[in-house]
């Protein structure tokens, strides 16, 4: 069926909404892993008395930063503890942390309250205590189940690691976990990616997120490596790799709701999927990003500047001087987003960012990756195909935005 438009009714913009949605970056790692180019502060691979005293700083400056946001008259559905490895707070940290968001903000009885979490960086009773004071999913950085690629990675947890965690996860209740992957690593073979994969089918977590490698510059494998080139997979191999873990999944009873996320019926990351539909959400800590009032502003990355940041914030009552996002921006992150999703684009609701004659001109865009297959229209949806259209959305992204830009 050929792409047309509909009917398209202006209705209030999506992302000037109440945010319900809260993200607190915990910049602390062991060490910094050799892809990994998030804003983080390495404590080591000990907690003593400097390393408690850095955690500290950084808890006092978000819960400053958090008391000093404006406040919103809707409670928090979704809080998202990311990093870094926020398992390296004590439960005591966290807890202050949740009481300056609950104080400032409400936090919604059901809400859900993930928090990022590295093997062999808490131990049972740490874990009880996150989940006693309000944590109910955690998400646990895996990356891989062969111990070769993991040191190769600079991972400092070894498989046996992972396994004794789920065994903790578990032990507690805690019934909602995931599990992260990376694919395209150094040296690693098809093989390898599917022994890690049926691992993981064995572990049998609620939910699974699967990326593929992205050389960073800034990082160790940013400027070790380059793309395509050995001892990397080629394109091809990890194209393979994305196909072979789209039929392993899904033929193991998981749904491929977003194009590098699976999960159980019942068990989607409803924070994630604040990003994904470009609703409004705070962001709280070093190198944040945050989208409130169609404004979107990031943190500074490195310590000592965000401090300063916050100090600044606090004087000035909350205020951001940030510009509104340009309602073309707005289209354009839509589009890139939404696509993310395997339900993709609902047409009505993009006319809340547009208008028909560009609605058009999208459609027209698609109409040949329609033909090709890695486009399809549900009634009034667009969404890419899986796997295919997952795998080459950059293609038809670039195509929208030359068009659009």
């Amino acid at each position: 069926m050929a792409l047309s438009p509909t009917n398209f009714t202006s209705h209030s913009s999506i992302a000037a909404a109440t945010p319900t949605a809260a993200y607190v970056h915990i910049p602390f790692c062991r060490r910094r892993c050799f892809y990994c180019d998030f804003p983080v502060s390495i404590l080591g691979d000990h907690r003593e008395a400097i390393s408690r005293a850095q955690c500290a700083n950084i808890v006092e400056a978000l819960c400053a930063e958090i008391t000093a946001t404006p406040r919103f008259n809707q409670p928090l559905q979704t809080i998202f503890f990311g990093g870094g490895t926020p398992s390296l707070l004590s439960v005591h940290q966290l807890e202050q942390v949740l009481t300056a968001i609950d104080r400032q903000f409400s936090i919604a009885t059901n809400a859900e309250i993930s928090l990022e979490i590295d093997p062999d960086t808490f131990d049972r009773s740490q874990l009880q205590g996150y989940k006693s004071v309000g944590v109910n999913r955690v998400s646990l950085g895996v990356q891989s189940l062969d111990d070769n690629l993991l040191r190769a990675c600079g991972r400092t947890h070894t498989p046996e690691d992972v396994y004794q965690a789920i065994e903790m996860i578990r032990a507690v209740g805690m019934s909602s976990f995931s599990l992260d992957l990376i694919s395209g690593l150094p040296n690693q073979s098809i093989e390898q990616w599917e022994t890690s994969l049926k691992g993981v089918i064995t572990i049998d977590p609620p939910h699974l997120s699967v990326y593929d490698l992205v050389l960073e510059p800034v990082t160790a494998f940013g400027r070790q490596y380059r793309p395509g080139e050995s001892p990397l997979p080629d394109d091809e191999t990890t194209a393979q790799m994305y196909r072979l873990a789209q039929q392993m999944l899904t033929n193991a009873g998981y749904e491929h709701y977003e194009i590098c996320n699976y999960a159980k019926p019942g068990y989607q990351c409803l924070h994630n999927r604040v990003y994904w539909e470009n609703r409004s959400y705070f962001g709280f800590g070093m190198g944040a990003a945050s989208y409130v009032n169609q404004q979107r502003f990031t943190r500074p990355r490195k310590r000592n500047e965000y401090f300063n940041w916050v100090k600044n914030y606090v004087v000035n009552g909350g205020a951001i001087d940030c510009p509104i996002t340009p309602s073309e921006e707005q289209l354009l992150d839509t589009l890139m987003l939404g696509f993310r999703l395997a339900e993709g684009l609902n047409l009505e609701r993009l006319g809340d960012r547009t208008d028909p004659f560009t609605i058009t001109k999208i459609l027209k865009t698609l109409q040949p990756y329609e033909q090709q297959g890695w486009l399809i229209r549900d009634q009034d949806c667009l969404r890419l195909s899986d796997p295919e259209g997952f795998l080459f959305s950059n293609v038809v992204l670039t195509a929208l935005f030359e068009k659009l830009s």
